[in-house]
């Protein structure tokens, strides 16, 4: 009777986990749908949903590794919260919580007395939770969901066939009607595809995100080609194209919409950091397999004659951005100074989350063109700081650099499902990169992809064994 019970307590919590994997599932492939993501009312869906996923998730597959990353995650989550408190409470915590002086300013050109705050927006920060919110319950659920191997393979196969099908149905909407985001008319990037994202970008950063993954399924089935064939490497391609395997094939194929969507939307950052982020997946999958230091800068070599070849055939449009603009933006440049200045203004607290589209005019630049409205500092770094203060930042930067040693140290111990987090270091790094000169990961339907790559890429970072009790 009580191994009865057992089975049944077994099975339960496989179903519990694999409803909870499903859920996530859906975010991952639904995420990028409905423009992005950007609306808040789908925000506010996708923290209902992912938070139910976070309930239902067993963590009967943790392991005592794990504790430390939820420490860390805890430390985020108190950060932004004592920074929230101290941004709309009318008695702060702490004397360096100093009220913004527009308040008083305010009350004295009104005639009537207002409560000071340090955002200068008083409810903002609440509204503008959304995407913590989300960012957070998804890296839960990812390594919740990730630490079952198998459904981490699943996870990274979702994320493959999601962005395969989001390149075709930006393929085939470009040639119909270029015009349009689904049903709703572009207000800019006309001539560059997006899919179903408003923003050039963000599209491109997300097709070269899919790339890496289906880069590494490309290359797991040809190892696997090679290891069932008794092949040398030497050999292995001429096999391959004489025999045709499918199973080489079709992730090939796959790989080449993903990276023909990506030189569509005519990105510069976007296109140049997905490239890099491919030549990382491919010498970290092989680097095991390469002869010593030699190996590796043959490999590179040949990496960056295939990234030249690329842009000569599929470039055409990203060159033509390139040579009549240049590698920097000015306008981007003289934000971020602007922004700076702002931070220096408001170290400690920032002047409110979200606030950033209300504080940038009286930081503007005299001298920056007047084009534009700057809702964004195109600096996720930046606009992180003047927002929410430097002692966040600092948090959040730390957090990134502990989550990337971990998994390059995955990378490295890992003998099987190293794809995992190899798709999440190379992912992770061409998110974070592009978020230095744009607001890619600042986007719901890019950011979910990746903080639930980098949840899985976490979870299968440590060796099986020593689960929590």
């Amino acid at each position: 009777m009580t191994s009865h019970q057992g089975e049944i307590g077994t099975f339960a919590l496989m179903s519990q986990a694999r409803v909870s994997a499903q859920i996530l599932f859906l975010v991952v492939a639904l995420a990028p749908l409905p423009f992005g993501s950007m609306d808040a009312w789908v925000e506010a869906l996708w923290c209902i949903v992912l938070g139910a996923a976070a309930i239902a998730a067993s963590p009967d597959r943790l392991r005592r590794h794990h504790v430390p990353i939820f420490f860390v995650l805890g430390i985020v989550v108190v950060a932004y919260a004592v920074v929230l408190h101290e941004q709309f409470a009318i008695t702060p915590w702490f004397g360096a919580s100093r009220p913004s002086p527009l308040w008083t300013r305010t009350s004295e050109l009104l005639g009537v007395p207002l409560a000071s705050t340090v955002s200068i927006a008083r409810h903002q920060p609440i509204y503008a939770l959304g995407a913590p919110f989300i960012v957070i319950l998804t890296i839960i659920c990812g390594i919740i969901v990730g630490s079952d191997r198998s459904l981490a393979i699943q996870l990274l196969k979702v994320v493959a066939w999601s962005g395969a099908t989001y390149a075709i149905f930006g393929l085939a909407s470009f040639l119909i009607d270029p015009t349009k985001v689904l049903w709703v008319e572009k207000e800019a990037h006309l001539s560059y595809l997006t899919a179903t994202f408003t923003n050039r970008n963000t599209a491109a950063v997300y097709f070269g995100s899919c790339s890496i993954v289906w880069l590494l399924f490309t290359s797991e089935s040809i190892r696997t080609f090679a290891k069932h064939n008794g092949l040398a490497w030497g050999q292995v391609f001429s096999r391959i194209l004489s025999e045709a395997p499918r199973d080489v094939l079709l992730p090939f194929f796959m790989l080449s919409l993903c990276v023909t969507a990506m030189f569509m939307t005519g990105s510069r950052a976007g296109i140049v950091l997905s490239l890099a982020g491919l030549v990382l997946a491919l010498l970290l999958y092989f680097y095991r397999d390469l002869p010593g230091r030699s190996g590796a800068l043959i490999a590179f070599a040949i990496s960056l004659g295939v990234v030249i070849a690329l842009f000569q055939i599929l470039g055409a449009s990203v060159s033509g951005r390139f040579s009549a603009e240049g590698l920097s933006d000015a306008m981007r440049l003289d934000t971020y100074r602007s922004t700076v200045a702002s931070i220096a203004d408001h170290p400690w607290l920032g002047t409110g989350i979200g606030t950033f589209s209300s504080m940038f005019p009286a930081y503007r630049s005299p001298h920056a063109s007047m084009w534009g409205t700057w809702d964004r500092a195109h600096n996720t770094l930046l606009e992180i700081a003047s927002e929410g203060g430097l002692p966040l930042t600092m948090t959040i930067v730390a957090a990134w650099g502990l989550a990337l040693a971990v998994l390059i140290r995955g990378v490295k111990v890992r003998r099987r499902d190293r794809i995992a987090p190899i798709a999440a270091l190379a992912i992770s790094a061409v998110a974070l990169a592009h978020s230095l000169v744009d607001f890619s990961i600042q986007v719901p339907g890019f950011a979910i992809t990746v903080f639930a790559l980098l949840g899985v890429g976490l979870s299968q970072s440590f060796p099986s064994g020593n689960r929590v009790q």
